[in-house]
């Protein structure tokens, strides 16, 4: 793919998840999918696995947050298989504290694939918003 329709495609998954429907992000996620949160929180290592992904990370938040969960892009920053996300949330948790983090999500997408994420966030935030603990069904490593 090119440097143009790598950003479409993230494009199109940030439009949905504005919308709270995460389906085109689980979609295009490559089965050996990696997502690595950044930081020294709970949360933070590398989900291996769109298996992984869906059920320990993506579930967990599901659990955490009241839906619908969104996430809003603002910037798109594009180079070959790399695409660049400046993004905020606009969340609230289950207990009612707002969570609106911002994020800066890099992907490296292949053969019309997310195959790797790295996302940096306020961890403090996190922290804030879930406590120590990652939760139930995601653990720190």
């Amino acid at each position: 793919m090119t440097t143009a329709e790598n950003k479409a495609l993230l494009q199109n998954i940030f439009a949905e998840l504005a919308k709270g429907n995460p389906q085109p992000f689980v979609d295009a996620m490559a089965d050996d999918f990696a997502w690595t949160v950044a930081g020294t929180t709970a949360w933070s290592k590398t989900y291996q696995t769109k298996k992984v992904v869906v059920e320990e990370l993506l579930g967990t938040l599901r659990e955490r947050l009241e839906p619908p969960i969104l996430v809003i892009a603002q910037r798109f920053i594009a180079d070959g298989e790399f695409v660049a996300v400046e993004a905020r949330g606009k969340n609230r948790t289950k207990e009612g504290m707002p969570y609106e983090n911002k994020y800066c999500f890099v992907f490296r997408v292949a053969d019309r694939k997310l195959r790797e994420l790295t996302e940096y966030l306020d961890t403090e935030l996190v922290t804030r918003a879930f406590g120590r603990q990652a939760g139930s069904s995601a653990t720190a490593r």
